[in-house]
């Protein structure tokens, strides 16, 4: 079951929104009472119209998208795990996080990202010229380029026959917030011991998530990372690495050339 929860943190660039900022808001995700339905997959498509893609048997118990994608921007996993002789099913609804800090934005080079006044991060296909530079960028692996033909250009009829190529993700339903939703302190007290709220908490790796899961085992059970880590954080080291190593090269270079 999936909500929509208030939450505190303030997320990068939200601020620049003024009086016009709303009241940031996320997705809460209870895999406690998940069965495994896929209503929300379909739901997602039928509102976005986001194309098919799961009518392929993956293998994985009754999960027919394995992953998200550019076409499935709710994937709903299924875990089987054997405990004393029976089995335990696992589901949970996956979605994008909305991260307070997002990579994605930062290496954006048009824009398409951007930070809404609700704090949640949304690509503008009309601005995105598929350079694919957030895909890597993700640290939850949910942006993705479409590779289907595309159906949504303006004439000439002939733009209608080149492929996608464009990101497409989760907007949390930016025409739809609203809403609130608690629920491990109950479970945690009914004996789930292992009951965990995921993304909560702004001191993780992405400052806090615009979209957070109430598991009822580790994370990485679920295809989610324990300690996700925003990409770009390392790259003021990385570029002075870089820096480094190239004035060794230029120093080197020199030398040789000025070597009587």
């Amino acid at each position: 079951m999936s909500t929509l929860l208030q939450l505190n943190t303030d997320p990068d660039g939200w601020g620049a929104y003024g009086e016009k900022q709303q009241e940031r808001v996320g997705f809460f995700t209870d895999t406690s009472i998940c069965i495994g339905c896929k209503a929300c997959e379909v739901a997602c498509k039928e509102w976005n119209l986001v194309p098919e893609d799961g009518l392929e048997f993956t293998g994985e118990s009754y999960d027919n998208t394995s992953e998200l994608s550019a076409n499935t921007w709710r994937h709903v996993a299924f875990v089987e795990q054997k405990q004393d002789g029976h089995v335990r099913w696992l589901m949970e609804s996956d979605v994008c996080k909305h991260c307070t800090h997002a990579a994605c934005l930062d290496v954006c080079p048009t824009g398409a990202l951007f930070r809404t006044e609700y704090g949640t991060v949304v690509v503008q296909e009309d601005v995105c010229n598929g350079c694919g530079y957030c895909v890597p960028a993700c640290p939850f692996g949910v942006l993705d380029k479409r590779h289907l033909p595309a159906t949504t250009d303006p004439p000439p009829s002939f733009l209608g026959k080149k492929e996608d190529g464009r990101v497409w993700k989760c907007t949390l339903c930016y025409d739809r917030l609203k809403g609130g939703h608690a629920r491990v302190a109950k479970l945690q007290a009914d004996g789930v011991r292992d009951a965990q709220l995921y993304g909560r908490d702004p001191r993780d790796g992405v400052g806090g998530m615009g979209a957070f899961f109430l598991l009822l085992d580790d994370p990485e059970v679920y295809g989610l990372p324990p300690d996700p880590v925003v990409s770009t954080k390392r790259l003021p080291s990385m570029w002075a690495n870089m820096a480094i190593a190239a004035g060794a090269v230029v120093a080197g270079v020199a030398a040789a050339v000025l070597r009587p």
